[in-house]
């Protein structure tokens, strides 16, 4: 156990309500021992400890996440290998989100479980920490970057169908190329002095510096801000908003379409299954960016709150709650992009019919090529 130091010269917590069981006036920093120090920024020496009861709620919820997006994302891309029905352009980045997701989660849980258990602090040195942020960003972006890419095959396929706007295999092995070296290339310039990684929050796990400030560290958080979210997001709600009004301008035509002849609908079976897809790629369509927002903007919030706010409102746990937020998205992205869609539920139903998944087969053989990509 380490020592209590008073380290940070003030303490502006007081009383009792927040020892936990500590000695009055202890702070964060005071429970680190000595060798770990220079890791850890100032600032969290302003803060009294967090209850440990954290530690263990957090630890605990790790494991579920970790253990959830394991069996979703592995499921995913087990199926992918080894059903050629769904090797399509469209389920290649699906895939790729699965790969990024259990690999964030693989390379970030059992880190951060460790050190819940460990102590309450980083206890595997600088060069964990640092290969424990690094990989956090790369497959953090890529997940990030790659639901762009779907945002923008959906587009393709409903909005620009008619524009030889379809996806091809090479074009969308290029994309995701592409997410994978932005990724890497973003969280690579820690490592040449643009910023840094080191533990933040509760100190139990480790991300770029949002606290120091000088330029260096504040351009860098600026960078983030802009290409990392407010270009994805600006992305993302422009493609998903055109899929929408494009859904509804069709379904507004078709009914005109149809008073002006005098029929109830125009659609034949085949059509009205297209339509139950297309509603239901529009309901889709909004969720995704209400996840996705909701998933990033914390984060966001916290990186720029950091370097250009108040740091005061800074506390360990509002640091802490955003990266665990982030990464609940490896847990519903399977379920969101394949599990629930009627290709993957039909593989799943054959591949493990004790799973109890139902869906019926489209007999249907006229169907086009834009419906079957669509509801992929």
């Amino acid at each position: 156990m380490a020592q209590f130091h008073n380290v940070s010269g003030f303490l502006p917590f007081k009383g009792n309500d927040y020892n936990f069981g500590y000695p009055a006036g202890v702070s964060l920093m005071d429970l680190v021992p000595d060798n770990v120090r220079p890791m850890i920024h100032e600032h969290w020496s302003k803060f009294p400890p967090v209850n440990p009861m954290w530690h263990y709620l957090l630890a605990g919820i790790y494991m579920i996440l970790g253990f959830l997006s394991f069996f979703g994302n592995g499921i995913v891309m087990y199926l992918f290998l080894t059903k050629k029905s769904l090797r399509s352009p469209a389920n290649m980045f699906v895939v790729n989100l699965s790969f990024s997701d259990f690999m964030m989660m693989a390379s970030q849980f059992p880190m951060f479980v460790m050190n819940c258990l460990g102590g309450g602090y980083w206890t595997l040195g600088p060069f964990a920490c640092q290969l424990h942020a690094f990989t956090g960003s790369v497959f953090g972006l890529c997940s990030l970057l790659t639901l762009v890419a779907i945002g923008y095959d959906r587009y393709c396929v409903i909005v620009k169908a008619f524009d030889g706007g379809h996806m091809t295999s090479g074009k969308a092995f290029f994309l995701i190329l592409l997410c994978w070296a932005y990724a890497i290339v973003v969280s690579i310039w820690p490592f040449f002095g643009w910023n840094a990684y080191i533990p933040e929050g509760i100190l139990t796990s480790c991300s770029f510096d949002y606290i120091t400030q000088d330029w260096n560290k504040k351009s860098f958080g600026l960078f983030l801000f802009i290409f990392c979210y407010c270009i994805p997001v600006s992305i993302i709600i422009f493609v998903y908003v055109q899929i929408v009004n494009a859904i509804r301008a069709h379904e507004k035509a078709l009914r005109a379409q149809a008073k002006k002849m005098n029929v109830e609908n125009l659609r034949s079976n085949a059509d009205a299954n297209k339509q139950s897809a297309e509603v239901r790629i529009a309901k889709v369509a909004v969720a995704n960016v209400f996840l996705w927002l909701l998933t990033w903007t914390p984060y966001a919030y916290v990186v720029m709150k950091g370097l250009y706010g108040n740091q005061d409102d800074l506390t360990p746990l509002v640091s802490a709650l955003p990266g665990l937020i982030a990464k609940t998205a490896s847990v519903y992205n399977p379920i969101m992009f394949a599990i629930s869609h009627p290709k993957f539920r039909l593989a799943l139903q054959e591949a493990w019919p004790w799973f109890c998944v139902h869906e019926p087969k489209d007999d249907d053989s006229k169907s086009s090529k834009t419906e079957s990509e669509a509801t992929k």
